[in-house]
């Protein structure tokens, strides 16, 4: 994988690859219609689920909360669980390794973040918190197939999804690869937004060493993001997410064009997923607090055993409760990728989904919202790109600032344009 002029990750080799039909690399892409999607694989993984659900997929259990031991929940960026169960299944001996994101050494990397392998419990803990940022397990994948002994592997949808397809081919990576640990997902971002948040809190991407994404302040809620930026200069600058031109998730800021064409929030394939409580009174608690969706049968006892013992304070909870917490990530994965599928037209490959393409029905005012946020998944690369080039900083924040206010007033029906569109198009939700 190779950066792209957009602060991107792509394969490298022949760019005509889809025309030379390698079958291999087809059947490995998460995103190739070649492929098996995510409930053929997740029905080879869990033949006798005890829950199916069309959006969360088949499960064993479902929990809400955090971990009540030690200090995981404090060093992580919600309830502490992702840490939690890696370093739990290295004590018990479940695993030898686990591998996940780590932040990389800033003297010798051209990335700020890149997989790494973990032996032991205080090594995991160090990879806690959430990481924004273009990544690859190609190295990795490379020190299993070196180094015997059982492996978790952590990541988000695609990424756990990617890894199912290699074991599907590889034994070598099916017998070592023996536990996955899946990550809620909205979308991937670029490397483009560590540039602009560094040029609107004064200095310049390549002066950044190291970011925390979200900085955990128990006092505030937890849905209120602040990232703080580490200088090579050995200052720091820091800034709330909603002071920054493109500082709302939900905008689309710098998504990678894949996501576009990803149905799957939860990680389907995973032996156990793990989000954010985006409900309240969890919304508003800054200690942060986890939901979790547990697949596998050992790790639903792993779990339970730990509830008992007073180390985790979960709660159980149903499908639905999953759904409300990623109501947002849904619709736009769900509903919005049939519209998006009905106008988006991918060149050379159609991925093939498990949502018809279709808008039929949809509102207006859902219909704008979709438009807009590809429109603004699009256009902040080349924007970036060009005030990069020609060292304008302002050329690209005051777009993204007007592109903002444009999908606020749409999404939200703030100001006047908001009130022009809710005379003509009622509003439908978010």
């Amino acid at each position: 994988m190779q950066w792209d002029g957009y602060g991107q990750l792509k394969p490298e080799g022949p760019k005509d690859w889809y025309a030379r039909r390698d079958a291999a690399f087809a059947r490995q892409c998460p995103f190739s219609p070649a492929a098996a999607n995510e409930d053929t694989i997740a029905a080879e993984r869990f033949p006798s689920a005890s829950h199916r659900d069309d959006k969360v997929g088949s499960f064993e259990a479902a929990y809400v909360g955090a971990v009540a031991e030690g200090e995981w929940r404090l060093n992580g960026s919600s309830g502490g669980m992702v840490s939690w169960v890696a370093a739990e299944l290295l004590r018990t001996g479940r695993v030898d390794a686990v591998a996940h994101v780590k932040s990389a050494d800033p003297h010798r990397d051209d990335r700020l973040f890149r997989y790494e392998i973990s032996r032991s419990v205080e090594a995991v803990g160090a990879g806690a918190k959430s990481r924004y940022y273009p990544i690859e397990m190609s190295e990795v994948v490379r020190q299993i197939r070196e180094k015997p002994g059982r492996y978790a592997v952590v990541g988000i949808p695609c990424f756990i999804k990617a890894i199912h397809l290699l074991r599907r081919q590889d034994p070598l990576i099916a017998k070592r690869v023996t536990h996955t640990l899946g990550l809620f997902c909205g979308h991937m971002k670029s490397a483009g937004l560590v540039d602009s948040f560094a040029w609107q809190m004064g200095s310049q991407g390549s002066q950044v060493r190291a970011l925390d994404y979200r900085v955990k302040d128990t006092s505030r809620p937890a849905n209120w993001y602040r990232t703080q930026l580490e200088l090579r200069d050995g200052g720091s600058v820091a800034q709330d997410w909603w002071h920054l031109a493109d500082g709302d998730w939900g905008a689309g800021f710098f998504q990678n064009s894949a996501c576009n064409f990803c149905d799957d929030v939860v990680a389907e394939t995973s032996d156990i997923a793990f989000g954010d409580a985006w409900v309240e009174p969890h919304s508003s608690d800054g200690r942060g607090t986890n939901v979790a969706v547990v697949r596998s049968r050992d790790l639903h006892s792993m779990i339970e055993d730990a509830i008992a013992e007073g180390r985790l304070a979960l709660t159980p909870v149903d499908a639905q409760y999953i759904v409300d917490t990623q109501a947002a990530g849904f619709r736009h994965r769900r509903e919005g990728l049939a519209y998006r599928l009905s106008w988006m037209k991918p060149r050379p490959v159609q991925p093939r989904k498990r949502v018809r393409p279709g808008g039929a029905g949809l509102p207006l005012r859902r219909r704008l919202v979709y438009r807009l946020r590809a429109g603004i998944s699009r256009w902040s690369h080349r924007l970036l790109r060009v005030a990069r080039t020609l060292d304008a900083p302002v050329l690209y924040t005051r777009w993204a600032k007007a592109s903002l206010r444009l999908y606020q007033a749409i999404t939200w029906s703030r100001g006047r344009l908001g009130s022009f569109f809710d005379r003509i198009m009622p509003p439908s939700g978010r």
